[in-house]
This record gives C-alpha cells, sequence and structure tokens, in this order.
C-alpha cells in the first residue's frame, strides 16, 4: 500500500494537483508516521500556498533539532507570511560560521592533503605538530556534515538576510547573504540578492567572488561554468576584460549565446557606456521571447525613456496594468511613461506607489526622486535620493544624484563630498567625472577641472561610447580651457562639441567670445549672429556683437584699393539698371499713348 501511495503521490505532484497530493500525502504520513513523510505532506502544504498548515507539521522543536530541512520550511513558512521575528526566533540571530570555505581556505586544504596527514617544518630540528588551523583549513565541524545539510544551512542563512533586511538591518542582512554563498556557492537566491540590491561596491563584489571557492561543485568541470554565470551579474564598471572573457566562453563553448541572462548582461555593458541603441536591440530581443521577464523590464523602460520612445512605453504600461497589477515593476512602467511625457505629478504617484509594494525596489525610489529633481525641488529629492543610498549601499547612483542636487543649491562643499563618496564606490563612470570636473569648475580650478573632464572623455572612448553622448562633457572642456586661458584648445572643443549636435545660443556665443579675444572678429561675428539666429534675444550675444562690429568697423574684407573698385563698379552697375528701368518707363508711356489716340478714333 505504501508504495501505491508513492506512485499516486509522485503523479500528483507531477501535474501540480496539490490537493490530491495533500490527500495521498495525509493517509501516506498517518501509515508511515515518519519524519520524512511529515516534511512531505509539509512542503506539498507550502507548495499550495498553505503556510500555517505546513508550520502545524514542522513547528515541533526536537524535529527542527533533527532535521535541518524542517527547521529551514519552517522559518520559510513565518518569511512567506511576513512574520519576520517569529522566523528569527527559529533562525537564530548568527550565522554558522564553521561551516564557511573560501577559495583561499580550499587551496590550503588541498595544499596540506598533498604534504601528508601531518605539516613538517623543521625549525629548532624538530618537527612541529600542525596547528589547528594548519589541520582543519575546512573546519571539522564542516567535514562532518553531509552535504545537504549545508545546503539548508547556507538556506537558512539567506532567509536570515531577507529578515535583517525587512528590518532595514542591511549591514547584517548583507553579511548573512555573504555567508550563505560561502557555505554553498551555489546558493544563488543569496548571491542573487547582493547583487540585485547593490549590497557591495563594485570592487566589492568582485573580490568576493574571487574568495568563492568554486570548487566545491560537483561534477569538476561545472566550476568554471558557475563562476562564470556568477561574473555576468557583477557590477558592469570594473575589470571589463574578465567580464568580457566570462560572456565570450558562455556563449561560445557552452552555447548561451541566445540565453536571456547572457544577453541582459551583454545589455546592462552596453547600457553603463551609453550605448543605447544596441542595449534596446537586445532588451527587445530578450522580450519578444518572454514578454514577462521582469529581471529585464527595468532596462528596457530605462531605456525607452532614455530613447524617448513614449508610445511603445505607453503600450508596455498598459499592458502590464492588465496582466500583473501587483508587480511593483507594473507602477515603475507607467511612472517612467508619465515622466517622459513631462507629466511630472502622475510620474510621481506611480513611482511612489512602486516603492510601497516594494520598499526595496531601487528604480522605483531613483524615478521617485527624479520627478523633485525635474521640478527643481531638491530639498524633496535629496530626501529620496538620501533613502535610496540607504537602501543600496554598494552603488554609486545615489551619491552621485545627492551631489548634483547639492551643487545646484550652490552647496559645492557638500556636493564635493557626496561626489568623492561616490567616487571610491566607482572610480570608472564617466558621468562622475563629469560632475566632479563641475565641481572644480565652479571652485574657479579650472585646471583640475579641465582634467577631470578630459578623463571622463578618455574613459568613454575606452568605453566606445558614442561621440554625441560626450557632448556636454566636451562642451565644458571647452569652457575649462578658455577660462584656463587655452584659446585654441577651447575653440577646438566648441566647434566639436556644435558638430556633435549641441546648437544651444550660449555654445555659439562661448565660441564668439574665444574668438573675439583671439582677435578673430569676422569668425565671431558670424558665430554671434549664429547665436541671434537661435535666440534673437539672448542678451550676452546681443552686447558682443555691438562691440565686434564695433571692433571691425574701420576694418574691410578686403584691401583698400580692392574695395575700392568694387565700390565703382557696383556703383555702375547701378547707374545702369536705373537708366534701363527709366528707359522701360518712357516705352511704356509712349504705347499707352497710342492706345488711346486709338480709342478716340474708333468712337
Amino acid at each position: 500500500m505504501e508504495s501505491f501511495l508513492r506512485e499516486w503521490l509522485k503523479e500528483a505532484l507531477d501535474k501540480h494537483n496539490h490537493e490530491t497530493a495533500i490527500f495521498v500525502c495525509d493517509k501516506l504520513y498517518a501509515l508511515t508516521n515518519s519524519d520524512a513523510d511529515g516534511l512531505a505532506l509539509a512542503q506539498t502544504h507550502f507548495a499550495a500556498g498553505n503556510y500555517t498548515r505546513a508550520l502545524t507539521y514542522v513547528s515541533d522543536g526536537r524535529l527542527q533539532q533533527r532535521s535541518p530541512a524542517s527547521k529551514y520550511l519552517a522559518a520559510h513558512c513565518y518569511v512567506k507570511q511576513n512574520r519576520h521575528e517569529d522566523a528569527l526566533s527559529i533562525l537564530g540571530d548568527k550565522n554558522p560560521k564553521h561551516l564557511i570555505i573560501t577559495a583561499d581556505i580550499e587551496r590550503r586544504k588541498l595544499q596540506h592533503m598533498s604534504n601528508g596527514n601531518g605539516v613538517s617544518t623543521k625549525k629548532s630540528g624538530k618537527a612541529k605538530l600542525p596547528t589547528k588551523l594548519e589541520r582543519v583549513d575546512r573546519s571539522e565541524e564542516r567535514d562532518s556534515e553531509d552535504s545537504t545539510t549545508l545546503k539548508y544551512e547556507a538556506a537558512m542563512c539567506h532567509l536570515r538576510g531577507l529578515c535583517f533586511a525587512k528590518q532595514n538591518a542591511f549591514d547584517r542582512a548583507k553579511e548573512c547573504y555573504r555567508d550563505a554563498v560561502r557555505i554553498d556557492v551555489q546558493c544563488f537566491e543569496a548571491f542573487d540578492q547582493l547583487m540585485k540590491n547593490s549590497l557591495m561596491s563594485p570592487g566589492e563584489e568582485w573580490d568576493f567572488l574571487d574568495t568563492l571557492s568554486f570548487d566545491t561543485v560537483h561534477p569538476p568541470e561545472a566550476a568554471a561554468f558557475v563562476k562564470n554565470l556568477y561574473t555576468t551579474r557583477l557590477s558592469k564598471y570594473t575589470r571589463q576584460a574578465d567580464f568580457a572573457t566570462a560572456l565570450d566562453t558562455l556563449s561560445t563553448h557552452y552555447n548561451l549565446a541566445q540565453n536571456s541572462d547572457v544577453l541582459l548582461a551583454k545589455a546592462w555593458i552596453l547600457y553603463t557606456t551609453a550605448r543605447f541603441p544596441p542595449a534596446l536591440t537586445l532588451t527587445s530581443q530578450i522580450l519578444a521571447k518572454d514578454p514577462y521577464n521582469f529581471a529585464t523590464l527595468p532596462l528596457h523602460l530605462a531605456l525607452l525613456h532614455h530613447q524617448h520612445h513614449t508610445t511603445a512605453l505607453f503600450a508596455l504600461s498598459h499592458d502590464l496594468a492588465d496582466t500583473h497589477p501587483l508587480e511593483p515593476t507594473t507602477w515603475l512602467a507607467v511612472g517612467t511613461y508619465y515622466l517622459s511625457t513631462s507629466r511630472i505629478p502622475e510620474a510621481r504617484a506611480y513611482f511612489s506607489k512602486a516603492s510601497l509594494m516594494d520598499p526595496h525596489f531601487g528604480p522605483a525610489w531613483i524615478g521617485f526622486a527624479h520627478t523633485f529633481a525635474a521640478e527643481g525641488e531638491s530639498d524633496q529629492a535629496i530626501a529620496a535620493y538620501s533613502t535610496a543610498a540607504r537602501l543600496f549601499q554598494g552603488t554609486h547612483l545615489p551619491q552621485m544624484f545627492l551631489g548634483m542636487q547639492e551643487i545646484a543649491l550652490g552647496n559645492l562643499g557638500l556636493g564635493r563630498e557626496y561626489l568623492s563618496a561616490a567616487y571610491v564606490l566607482c572610480d570608472r563612470d564617466p558621468a562622475l567625472l563629469n560632475e566632479l570636473g563641475v565641481v572644480a569648475y565652479l571652485e574657479d580650478d579650472f585646471e583640475s577641472a579641465a582634467r577631470q573632464f578630459q578623463f571622463s572623455l578618455d574613459l568613454s572612448t575606452e568605453n566606445e561610447t558614442p561621440p554625441s553622448q560626450t557632448a556636454d562633457t566636451r562642451l565644458n572642456l571647452a569652457h575649462a580651457h578658455r577660462r584656463a586661458g587655452r584659446l585654441e584648445e577651447a575653440l577646438e572643443e566648441y566647434s566639436e562639441a556644435i558638430r556633435l549636435g549641441v546648437r544651444e545660443a550660449g555654445v555659439f556665443a562661448a565660441k564668439g567670445l574665444v574668438l573675439f579675444e583671439s582677435g578673430m572678429l569676422f569668425e565671431a561675428a558670424v558665430a554671434l549672429h549664429e547665436a541671434l539666429a537661435v535666440s534673437p534675444q539672448d542678451p550676452f550675444a546681443g552686447e558682443l556683437l555691438g562691440k565686434v562690429l564695433a571692433g571691425i568697423e574701420d576694418d574691410t574684407v578686403l584691401g583698400r584699393e580692392d574695395e575700392r573698385a568694387l565700390d565703382e563698379g557696383l556703383l555702375g552697375r547701378a547707374d545702369e539698371a536705373r537708366a534701363r528701368t527709366r528707359a522701360k518707363g518712357r516705352a511704356r508711356s509712349a504705347r499707352a499713348g497710342e492706345r488711346m489716340d486709338l480709342d478716340g478714333a474708333g468712337d
């Protein structure tokens, strides 16, 4: 009978018939009264969403001591019910540090094993007994645990991290997630929490990856595969060569070129280097196969916003609102549409709704802050950016936006502090370097400003950023060169910025000023006329043009004799034209008189 029930249970679970599975598993548990079948019944209730009923089968403390799986499931039930204090009462607030293994420990373990059971060191002619660290590079406690127990301990570290995150104890949550991956490198849920919530800086992410022991992955040939997969989840601002190698290996050796995660990683690289059209092509390719890939949608929405595709945003927002009204990403999409159409109050309302549905949803907080910045409400924008900076401690973007707002308010010292904090987190973002240059420029440190602007442009070139995306930085560099007295370099950068599409009155006026200061008055007059063509009421261009025209009043484009000859020739042609006009007028009068005579004769 037992084998019959187990076969029936398997069939029900394969078809996701949870009610049947619960019915059968209940009879099986009554028949055997074993811990394993009680856990199976609890897991079936959990899969059906019956978290309270699942708890009744795994809440026994003695059972939890015997079975890490039962302990994990009980805590997971509390997490699903948002009873995080109860979950922590089961999990405890300490991680099992003795189970952690790192790449360095694994290498020492292998070295120890290759040297035999003891460690021999010659000192004072005596053999030294192995110390505890040398004897047990991975602790004896870990060696005594089976792999299943280790995986459940890692999973419980992940749950512990979720509970701390709900309590806004982000440092403790980060440590729990890190320990979970150190205990079991295949605990992807914890690794994903670290990456998607930006709990570590780009440098910390790579250092953390280097410490993980992928040698514990079985079979051994899968270790490099898992490491490459994890590499694609890291920040795209540093070690781009390693990142490119991992992507190339996954695409060619493992035939994952069309996998959504690989395509998304490539799209993020393009996005961070401001190559928006090809990035949008990749995200569109992902969504064509999986229209509701919520890992891809935030990036896709940002790209549609940058490309001003408001029609596509409108259609996507309506689709998500119809199909997934309980997803925060849905209302992020609606808010992004309203932001793109400059309907700021509506955008703010929907970004707020998304952040309330998921208080740890980074894009919603950034969008919410952007709405205040768009209306010049710097105080509210600073408050929202500060919340984002507190929630997402590993990304430099909130700190950079805070610095920009302080600069707008004229608080240069505070703005520099925020930008410097962002620079510590990420030193290879061209936009951040541009903002540091702006602070130096406003502090009249034009040499430092020019260096920062040039460094930003060099990084953009290294990243293969389209030149059109660097026009503002190039214009800032031109201003810095002008204020530093390097007029030739300034003129070159102004001309390049104009060529890249910056056709504003202020740019032409600044170019005219450089030409005026260089003594190129006619060229300055042309540039200033272009400025007035863009903005006829521009006061600076109008005033400067008056000075330029006064300066060239006594100058001639041609030589004196050539101009006199040209004037005489033009006057002679004008006299000839007037004579021809008078002759034609007399001829028309004579013909009119003849017609009048003929009419009188007819009468």
